[in-house]
């Protein structure tokens, strides 16, 4: 998609935070779990408006979230709440639809996770940088360093070539038309979509793979909380 004879493209952050984190074992959603001296989506988000040039930030939330308000950060002027769903897809869609009353098609949209709070500003400049000339859009990842092996009933059955597999990270930079189009699409046909880059790659689309950090964690585990109260502390 090109942008030529038209105006540049603005830049918009969704952030999905409507799941409840069941795999933490926590009496509150993990977005909202204490991290040093805010909760987690409080650092994820004072991050993401860190980011020069960005014009607001849509967070889509449970309808049933009775946390949100009682944060400070939720009457920040640049943030815009919304309706999520059942599903990470689904809440993003539903924050891009609203964005289509006051975005572009062609405008820039970063889908970052609620319970990343130790991105950078500089990382996700970064991906801004790398995607800007780019037809599709792309994503923040590293490279996977582990050895990874194929089990199945807890016996190993091989040990899988590493060399051009990639750890996936966000945010995941796309137009918002084609973002859009493509997470409609595959949810109208039931399209398996686990991340936003995945959208795409249904339908043909090839994002760009832009070189991160492994310290832009996704806190899942409660183990993860001290990693990242740790990096949150050497200021990564």
């Amino acid at each position: 998609m090109t942008v030529s004879n038209q105006q540049a493209p603005a830049y918009w952050v969704v952030v999905p935070a409507a799941g409840i984190g069941a795999r933490m074992g926590a009496d509150c959603p993990k977005q909202y779990l204490p991290l040093l001296n805010k909760t987690v989506i409080e650092h994820t988000l004072s991050r993401l408006l860190a980011v020069h040039g960005v014009a607001g930030v849509y967070v889509a939330l449970s309808p049933d979230d009775t946390y949100w308000r009682q944060l400070p950060i939720a009457d920040h002027p640049a943030i815009y709440d919304v309706a999520g769903a059942a599903e990470r897809a689904g809440s993003v869609l539903n924050a891009l639809v609203a964005l289509t009353s006051v975005a572009k098609p062609y405008d820039w949209v970063l889908v970052h996770d609620a319970a990343r709070p130790c991105i950078t500003p500089v990382d996700i400049e970064l991906l801004i940088r790398g995607v800007a000339d780019h037809p599709v859009g792309g994503i923040l990842g590293v490279p996977v360093s582990d050895t990874l092996k194929m089990v199945s009933d807890g016996n190993i059955l091989s040990t899988t070539d590493r060399r051009a597999l990639w750890q996936a990270q966000t945010p995941q930079m796309f137009r918002l038309g084609l973002l859009h189009d493509c997470l409609q699409r595959a949810l109208v046909e039931g399209k398996t979509i686990t991340d936003e880059a995945s959208a795409l790659e249904a339908f043909g689309y090839k994002p760009l793979m832009v070189k991160g950090r492994s310290s832009n964690i996704k806190i899942t585990y409660p183990d993860d909380l001290a990693i990242a109260s740790f990096l949150l502390q050497q200021n990564t």
